[in-house]
Order: C-alpha cells, then sequence, then structure tokens
C-alpha cells in the first residue's frame, strides 16, 4: 500500500507544530514588498504593519509558481519512493495557485489536486479533515479519501472581520467613500468564501469586541457546525481579552477541540491587524 502525503499552501495558516504533528507539507506563497520577494512564513507580520504605518501601501502576494510546485512534488517524492500525494490547494478563484499546480503536474504520476475553495482557516479545516481521516483508516484508497475530501469541501465556512478597513482601502478592496463612511461609522464587513470568492455578506457596527461577539453568534446559529473542531483566527494585535471571550463562547456551545489560529504574512497583507475570524465544517 503506497503512503499518501497530505499537501497544501501557506495561505492555509496551518500552526507549524500542526503541520509537523501530522506530516502536512506546505509549500510557501510569496509576499512582495519594497521590491523584495519574501516566502511567506519568512516574513514577519510586524514588518508588514510598519510598512503599511510608514508607506500608507500593503505589499502584494503572488501565487506559488509553477516551477516551485515541480520541485516540491518532486522533493517529496524522492523522500517517499512510491508515495502518493494529495494536495488539497488554495481557492482558484482568488490565486492562480492552483492553476499553476495543475500545470506542474501535468507529467507527474499518482498526485490528486483538490481546490478547496476556501483560504486560511476554511482551507485548514479541509486539511485536518483529511488528517484525521487517514490517521483513523490509514489503508484507505487514495481515491476514496480523494472523494471524501471533495465532499466535506462545500461543507468548511469562513467567515471573518478585519480589524480596520486601512488594508482594505490600500489594496483597493473598498472605494474611499466607502473606507471613510465605515471608519466613521466604525463598521467593519463581515467578509464569507461563496463558491469560492471572498464576499462580504454582512456589515456590524462596534468596537472589534462586540463585533467579534456578534460574529460568533451569527456563523453558529447560521451553520450547524461539527462539534468535534471549530478554528479561531486572528492577526496580530488582536486584544487578548477578545479570543479569551471567544474561547469561552465556543466552549458554551460545545465545540470538544478549539485551535486558534494566526493569520500569517500572506492572509494578513489583505486582513491587516487586529482580525478575527472562524471556520469549521457542517455537518
Amino acid at each position: 500500500m503506497s503512503r499518501i502525503i497530505i499537501t497544501t499552501e501557506s495561505g492555509a495558516d496551518l500552526p507549524l507544530e500542526m503541520a509537523e504533528k501530522h506530516a502536512v507539507q506546505v509549500v510557501p506563497m510569496h509576499v512582495i514588498m519594497d521590491g523584495k520577494d519574501y516566502l511567506d512564513g519568512s516574513l514577519p507580520v510586524e514588518d508588514i504593519y510598519e510598512y503599511h504605518e510608514r508607506t500608507k501601501k500593503i505589499p502584494s502576494t503572488t501565487a506559488t509558481n509553477v516551477h516551485e510546485y515541480e520541485q516540491f512534488f518532486k522533493e517529496i517524492k524522492a523522500n517517499y519512493p512510491g508515495c502518493v500525494i494529495i494536495h488539497i490547494g488554495y481557492t482558484s478563484k482568488a490565486s492562480s495557485s492552483f492553476q499553476n499546480a495543475m500545470i506542474a503536474t501535468e507529467e507527474l504520476n499518482d498526485i490528486y489536486l483538490i481546490d478547496a475553495l476556501n483560504v486560511t482557516g476554511g482551507l485548514a479545516a479541509i486539511v485536518m479533515f483529511a488528517v484525521d481521516l487517514l490517521e483513523k483508516e490509514p489503508m484507505i484508497e487514495p481515491k476514496y479519501l480523494v472523494e471524501k475530501i471533495e465532499f466535506i469541501v462545500p461543507k468548511s465556512r469562513l467567515a471573518f472581520v478585519p480589524g480596520s478597513l486601512e488594508f482594505l482601502k490600500a489594496g483597493g478592496r473598498v472605494s474611499n467613500l466607502a473606507y471613510l463612511g465605515g471608519a466613521l461609522l466604525k463598521i467593519k464587513p463581515r467578509i464569507e468564501l461563496i463558491d469560492g470568492k471572498l464576499v462580504s455578506t454582512k456589515k456590524y457596527r462596534g468596537n472589534m469586541g462586540s463585533v467579534s461577539e456578534k460574529l460568533m453568534h451569527d456563523y453558529l446559529n447560521q451553520y450547524d457546525i461539527n462539534k468535534k473542531y471549530i478554528y479561531l483566527l486572528y492577526s496580530i494585535g488582536l486584544d487578548e481579552s477578545i479570543k479569551v471571550r471567544m474561547t469561552n463562547i465556543a466552549k458554551e456551545y460545545g465545540f470538544e477541540n478549539i485551535k486558534w489560529m494566526q493569520a500569517g504574512a500572506m492572509i494578513s497583507t489583505h486582513a491587516g491587524p487586529g482580525g478575527f475570524g472562524i471556520a469549521g465544517l457542517e455537518k
């Protein structure tokens, strides 16, 4: 029976300890700042915030390219001869990364590619579903594991609110008028992945503490999330008291495992400091 290797991208924000514990291989995406190309994971998030503070600009981000994918998959094949790779990728609707992976694997064998149609915690939730299933059924046939992962993809739900509209404005994601109105009224948009695309589905008013709590209750009342795992997401700058409160709410709803995940450089470039999100799999 061939060994199955699960792979994903740095845009999943899978904590290093979780990736290492479960032998998930992660390929880095890119952050470009001050004309220099950084691999996601090599650039401290604080440097991004300092850059924005200094220039009022945000770095740009780019996908893992075809050559990098080729090298990534070939290295895994060399380290684990005869293995089967199941790659769970960043949504193809927001990045060319998945398309690049498809091109890179045209002449490689025993590699399955799954478009997660999700990012950060929503992508991580799918990856960890695959990991759990593989650990429970280590002899599972790759095609059956792929079928089960593909079935769960549309059940992954991610919602988050940015800590500030500054980064959305700097990245051209909101108009100046919308930014000024939102800033004055302390309005924060709720962002979700709908069919793989980032969509603003609701607006909240208030400070980050009250907004985070509203998001948490709305999300958990809207979606029937599997109680085994819930993933709580934050970008550096979120107040610790908010994290404590969100953890307690998750416990009140009966979640067995509450996993906090920090947004890396790739995601933080778009979300900015002090953001909060939640992800899980519907039953």
